[in-house]
């Protein structure tokens, strides 16, 4: 992209678990920690060359990894959804809307940042009830 010089927009994918101490998900909240700090540093060292940098962070999205693993489980559906304030888990299309925009000039003076489309998940500290 610096060769071309041209400038762009880079995309990362991140997720809620690069803030969101997860005990069960050592590995993969290590990961995604360092993907964000990624982006900020990726963001801050080519910016001069006109290339955004950013990151999507999504909560518990409906893909088919997620329906056949923790949404097969009822007791494990009910977890995700009691800390989820919107009461359902996202969309694929719904992060392809984000990573559109941030991939747009509309978000052309959106550098360094990470999105989190995750329902409300990152503001709440409790739970929520569920619907039966």
């Amino acid at each position: 992209m610096i060769a071309q010089g041209q400038g762009g927009a880079i995309i990362n994918m991140s997720s809620i678990n690069a803030v969101l101490a997860n005990p069960t998900s050592v590995a993969y909240a290590v990961t995604k920690g360092g993907l964000k700090q990624l982006t900020a540093v990726m963001a801050v060292a080519l910016i001069p060359y006109g290339i955004r940098v950013n990151a999507i962070g999504p909560g518990t999205i409906l893909t088919e990894m997620v329906k056949e693993s923790v949404m097969a489980s009822e007791a494990q559906r009910r977890t995700i959804l009691s800390r989820t304030p919107i009461g359902r888990c996202g969309e694929p299309a719904e992060v392809a809307s984000v990573a559109s925009f941030l991939a747009s000039e509309d978000a052309s003076y959106i550098v360094g940042q990470t999105i989190y489309p995750d329902g409300g998940r990152l503001i709440l500290n409790y739970t929520v009830p569920v619907k039966e």
